[in-house]
């Protein structure tokens, strides 16, 4: 994947997701539980400014899944995510 920084561009935009302003226009990166969780903690001890925190959405219900989002240079949102189930990453 590559991305141009373009500091002329609209902000983006975001669509209320659980009370937080997930970006619109956002890339996904899929990561084993563990993974997810160890990358949120070292990007929390780095004082990293999240666009929404590490949190669990779902939890206990099918589509259980850990998420984050942060924003890369030309203020897109990349969001990192992970599934308890990975058999659940596409369930309703």
């Amino acid at each position: 994947m590559t991305a141009h920084l373009d500091s002329t561009a609209a902000p983006p935009t975001s669509n209320p997701v659980d009370g937080e302003a997930a970006p619109t226009f956002h890339f996904d990166v899929v990561r084993e539980w563990s993974r997810w969780e160890a990358l949120g903690r070292r990007l929390q001890a780095h004082g990293l400014d999240f666009i929404i925190e590490p949190y669990v959405r779902f939890q206990g219900e099918v589509g259980e899944q850990g998420t984050f989002f942060i924003k890369e240079p030309s203020r897109s949102g990349i969001e990192f995510k992970s599934f308890k189930d990975m058999g659940q990453l596409f369930a309703a």
